[in-house]
């Protein structure tokens, strides 16, 4: 018992560190060479986004956020491996990741809505499992043109999965603490929802910039 604590701290420092980065800084000094934030924030951000960089942009940007989340859970996964637990140690790996990104440290606990890092901890936990958060989140951002109404449908999907197709107790159990985490961080955003507050974001194409002076 002493040998996985030994394992699993190193595997919740190194994760929880790595969700707690920020990606845009990350993109923005080693993939763009500009501040992103410059841009702007919220629906200004991704209009300005999509007219500097375009489709190719997005793609570089959610890739620099693949990797960055990709690689604590391949270390968990390493880790763990030593016990022959190499599932456990992706699962542990992605839930404390998704904490990070919640509740970074270095930016006062407030984080994003963390929608890539649980679909990304999803699929390595189980492919399946993965694809139907994926599939969830992107159906419901598509229809209500909401990233967090997205990603709480994708929680919510996830979470389910984890009680009906998971077969090992334990990874069920991180799997569905990882979905708790994400669903409890957007009850605010939940209920913006329903009063029809929630920030939207839309797939037209901003030409307000063509008459800026």
């Amino acid at each position: 018992m002493i040998v996985y604590w030994i394992l699993l701290l190193p595997v919740a420092l190194v994760a929880y560190f790595i969700g707690s980065m920020d990606t845009m800084l990350l993109a923005s000094k080693f993939v763009f060479h500009q501040n992103l934030r410059r841009l702007g924030t919220g629906n200004k951000w991704i209009s300005n986004f999509r007219r500097s960089y375009g489709i190719a942009g997005a793609v570089k940007l959610l890739l620099v956020e693949i990797i960055k989340d990709a690689l604590p859970i391949l270390f968990g996964a390493l880790l763990l491996s030593i016990k022959g637990h190499a599932d456990v140690g992706r699962a542990f790996a992605g839930f404390c990741l998704v904490l990070g990104r919640l509740y970074p440290f270095m930016y006062n606990f407030r984080g994003s809505s963390a929608t890539v890092c649980m679909i990304v901890a999803a699929l390595f936990v189980d492919i399946p499992m993965g694809i139907a958060a994926l599939a969830a989140a992107l159906i419901v951002m598509f229809v209500t043109h909401t990233v967090s109404g997205g990603t709480l449908f994708g929680a919510v999907i996830m979470l389910s999965a984890a009680v009906l197709v998971v077969g090992d107790v334990l990874l069920a159990k991180l799997c569905i603490f990882t979905a708790l985490l994400v669903i409890i961080r957007h009850i605010p955003a939940f209920f913006r929802l329903l009063n029809r507050a929630e920030p939207k974001f839309s797939f037209r194409e901003d030409l307000s910039y063509k008459f800026d002076m």
